[in-house]
């Protein structure tokens, strides 16, 4: 079968390649093209358009991108049409992935959106879009069954992706005598993967490394990126920048610095004690605390309908604040206990592995019913 892929940042990259390979166990014939990343071009196939071009964070970062997002989504629609697939596969990315999932439905080819576009939190009413564009939904947060049937609608609960990469994980044995680590524990920097964040988030994570000379501060790079785009924040700063090696990094952390995202889940579930932080365009923060609806930004908090790991959002993300929680998260025994009894209980809630292939099968079968 052709199946047609659109990921629009790094996390869709991974759970796309993860879902590729999958999907490549089940059925021989698999042919693959794409909006994605590196991982997934290593899964064979046509890499379209990468995620690095696409990535816009924000409401006031979209309005002023506008014309590339347009010129993608006609990229995208041409490409599609050209190609004509038994099967669209939509990763996440809402606000590009649902006007594709329009326009792929109007020309009969089956819709499938992995990882359900966010609505919980904001514009609830998207829900009636989704049902009426999308053929199959699937879900990776337990909360989310309840609410979509709510709205009297049937998804399905595949379980969390992240489950998948983390247990396939393979600790690379000489990663701290590779990049020249030594001896010191580590404080993982996850800045992000998008310019905006690392921009904003960058700064404010090396502001307070030199209060922590018995640790060593190591930031996971972006693949969208080399060593030289970050020297700028660096400032001869000893902190290296590595590539392709979050989860080595994550392996070895003793506490980590983290942008809100997926990557914050990925923490949690590597049992590392973490501060999230997030800092945004001044018009998109006021326009999201009218219009958004949760109480949290973490996936770890809206996971455990609590605060479990400390959030620090704009003019709160700052030096004092980051020092002061990253001394508990370090020297403070018995908050990091707490912190990590609660991802004991995330781990139950999110359950076993096997989301990748659980997805596969069912897209496989719906497919083969069209």
């Amino acid at each position: 079968m052709k199946y047609y892929l659109v990921a629009g940042e790094a996390s869709g990259d991974l759970h796309g390649a993860n879902l590729m390979k999958a999907l490549k166990a089940l059925d021989t014939d698999a042919n693959f093209r794409y909006f994605g990343g590196d991982l997934m071009k290593a899964e064979g196939g046509e890499l379209v358009k990468h995620y690095a071009d696409m990535a816009f964070m924000g409401f006031a970062e979209v309005v002023m991108n506008l014309g590339t997002i347009l010129k993608n989504l006609k990229r995208c629609k041409d490409d599609i049409s050209q190609y004509h697939p038994d099967v669209l596969i939509l990763i996440d990315f809402p606000g590009f992935n649902l006007k594709i999932a329009e326009y792929a439905k109007s020309r009969g080819i089956l819709v499938c959106y992995y990882i359900s576009p966010k609505v919980w939190a904001w514009n609830q009413k998207r829900v009636l879009k989704i049902k009426r564009v999308v053929d199959h939904l699937f879900c990776i947060l337990p909360f989310e069954v309840d609410f979509y049937k709510s709205w009297g609608m049937d998804i399905d609960y595949v379980g969390n992706p992240l489950l998948d990469a983390v247990d396939a994980f393979k600790p690379d044995t000489d990663f701290l005598k590779k990049h020249g680590l030594g001896n010191k524990k580590l404080v993982a920097l996850l800045p992000g993967s998008r310019k905006q964040e690392i921009s904003r988030l960058l700064p404010e994570m090396l502001s307070i490394t030199e209060h922590f000379p018995d640790h060593q501060f190591v930031i996971a790079g972006a693949p969208s990126f080399d060593s030289s785009y970050y020297d700028q924040y660096l400032q001869g700063k000893n902190v290296p920048v590595i590539f392709s090696a979050t989860y080595d990094i994550l392996h070895h952390a003793e506490a980590a610095i983290v942008a809100s995202g997926t990557a914050t889940l990925e923490t949690a579930l590597f049992n590392v004690p973490q501060i999230v932080v997030y800092k945004g365009n001044p018009i998109t923060i006021a326009i999201g605390r009218v219009v958004i609806k949760i109480g949290f930004i973490s996936l770890v908090n809206l996971i455990m309908d609590k605060a479990v790991v400390k959030e620090l959002i704009q003019q709160d993300c700052n030096t004092p604040n980051i020092l002061a929680e990253l001394n508990a998260l370090l020297y403070n025994n018995t908050y990091r206990a707490a912190m990590l009894a609660n991802y004991h209980q995330l781990h139950l809630k999110m359950g076993m592995p096997g989301a990748s292939a659980k997805t596969a099968t069912l897209i496989v079968k719906y497919a083969a019913k069209k």
